[in-house]
C-alpha cells in the first residue's frame, strides 16, 4: 500500500465568530482543534482498512505546522441570525478491504440534522452506485435508518456536522465539518 494511503480518520467539528472573515475561520477551526494544521483539501474517498478513532485521539497525533489531510465543508455569513451548517457524510462497505466514500455538504437555511443526513445519504449513494446499487433518492432517510440494506450487500454510515446562526451583531460567523486523515500509525 501507498505511504501516502490514511491509515485512521477523525472526525471533527467548530464554529468561530469575528469581525474578520478569515479569522472566524481559523477561530472555527481552532474549536476543531485543527488550527495549526496546513490543510490539504481531498476528496471523497475512505480508505481501505482506515480505522476510525475519536477526536481526542486524533488531535494528541497533530503536531504545528504539520501537513494535514482533510474533507472539509465550511459555511459562513455575516447576517445576522441566517442559520448556516457544514456536514461530512460517511458510507462504509461490510467488507472493510473495501474503500468507502465521505461527501462535504454546507448549506444555508438547514439544521444541523437536516446538513448531516443529506451528507450522510449522499455518500451511501456514491458507495452504492460504485457497488452497482441504485438507491432511490425519493426514499427518505428515515426510511433507510442508519443501515442501508439492499440485496444481500449491507453498508454503514454517519455524519458529523456544526450549525450555527449568524452573530447578532453582524460579526463573521463560519462552521466547519471535516474528516481529519492521517498517514501514520
Amino acid at each position: 500500500m501507498n505511504k501516502l494511503t490514511p491509515k485512521r480518520m477523525f472526525f471533527t467539528k467548530g464554529v468561530g465568530y469575528h469581525r474578520n472573515k478569515l479569522q472566524s475561520f481559523e477561530l472555527a477551526l481552532r474549536h476543531a482543534g485543527i488550527e495549526k494544521c496546513n490543510l490539504v483539501y481531498v476528496s471523497s474517498i475512505f480508505p481501505p482498512d482506515c480505522k476510525i478513532i475519536t477526536k481526542e485521539a486524533g488531535v494528541k497525533n497533530l503536531s504545528a505546522g504539520q501537513i494535514t489531510f482533510i474533507v472539509l465543508a465550511r459555511e459562513n455569513t455575516n447576517e445576522p441570525n441566517r442559520l448556516i451548517s457544514a456536514a461530512i457524510g460517511l458510507a462504509l462497505p461490510k467488507n472493510s478491504q473495501q474503500y468507502g466514500y465521505l461527501s462535504e455538504h454546507h448549506a444555508y437555511g438547514e439544521t444541523m440534522r437536516k446538513s448531516a443526513d443529506f451528507a450522510e445519504d449522499l455518500a451511501a449513494t456514491m458507495l452504492a452506485s460504485t457497488l452497482g446499487i441504485e438507491l432511490d433518492p425519493d426514499v427518505a432517510w428515515d426510511e433507510r435508518k442508519q443501515v442501508y440494506k439492499v440485496g444481500k450487500r449491507l453498508f454503514k454510515s454517519r455524519s458529523v456536522a456544526q450549525s450555527a446562526k449568524g452573530h447578532k451583531d453582524g460579526l463573521w460567523t463560519t462552521v466547519v465539518a471535516g474528516a481529519v486523515l492521517l498517514l501514520d500509525e
